[in-house]
């Protein structure tokens, strides 16, 4: 599998989560033609075989070189993101929960998730649409992670899938600022991420961006308890032109940790538990 045949496989898996995605994404393409995609964020545990350094192989494998590392401690994360040899392809970004820094209950459900992914399962990159490897979790479990840690909710209900895909504001044709960005959102009727503001960091930072609240799915729990929990969303970047770089024209092609740090609440939904 390529690149090209990797983030087509993606995107379908992404939608079918994340459908107000498709119908922004259509609507960005009916007002600005071709849209690019800037990253695609996932989420995962520091836990072996899904860690970081277990999972990044795939991501070089597609020509993919990791450029820079990032600390979340106030939800005790760590990521790197990664950068393609081809510039038409999006950027990467990979998270991981530092399990360790839980509660022993808490580490106690998600050893026992990790343990039962088959290695198989790791080792293509169909890994990164592959939902839950795991038995079907409770919802107590579910109640109990959320207490500590939506991000560590998430996956155990949602299982591997991307996060979010980004469109890539400073290259659309007309909707090319984030307030703009952000105006078509709003038309397409969904809500969007208020943490920290809806438009997230400063041009000084060369980065700014907004995002959706996630959309929401079913999930059988163990038990046959139906519940509905949160899935995906969809997010906007507008990049600066980086002064730093070799080249001019280069844009800034890392992320800002005050930005993504309010970006990993649009999946936060406190009507859950």
């Amino acid at each position: 599998m390529d690149a090209k045949q990797f983030f087509e496989k993606l995107w379908c898996d992404y939608t079918a989560m994340t459908p107000q995605a498709a119908i922004i994404h259509r609507a960005f393409q009916q007002r600005n033609g071709h849209i690019c995609n800037d990253h695609v964020a996932f989420r995962t545990f520091n836990i072996s075989p899904v860690n970081i350094i277990s999972l990044e192989p795939h991501f070089l494998s597609l020509g993919y070189t990791p450029y820079q590392h990032y600390d979340f401690s106030e939800k005790k994360l760590s990521a790197w993101s990664y950068v393609p040899s081809d510039p038409e392809l999006p950027f990467i970004f990979l998270s991981e929960l530092l399990v360790d820094q839980l509660s022993g209950s808490s580490q106690v459900i998600i050893g026992d998730l990790v343990r039962q992914i088959p290695l198989a399962c790791t080792q293509s990159l169909e890994v990164f649409w592959a939902g839950q490897c795991w038995a079907t979790p409770s919802w107590e479990q579910y109640a109990q992670l959320l207490k500590e840690s939506e991000y560590a909710a998430w996956l155990l209900a949602v299982g591997f899938h991307a996060n979010h895909f980004t469109v890539a504001v400073h290259k659309l044709a007309v909707d090319n600022t984030i307030e703009k960005a952000v105006d078509v959102v709003r038309q397409c009727g969904f809500a969007l991420n208020e943490s920290g503001g809806v438009i997230k960091g400063q041009p000084e930072d060369l980065l700014v961006q907004a995002s959706t609240l996630s959309d929401q799915i079913s999930i059988e729990f163990s038990g046959g308890e139906q519940r509905t929990v949160s899935s995906c969303y969809y997010e906007f970047a507008q990049r600066y032109k980086d002064p730093n770089a070799l080249d001019s024209n280069q844009y800034f092609q890392g992320f800002v940790t005050a930005n993504a740090n309010k970006i990993f609440e649009s999946t936060s939904r406190k009507k859950e538990v």
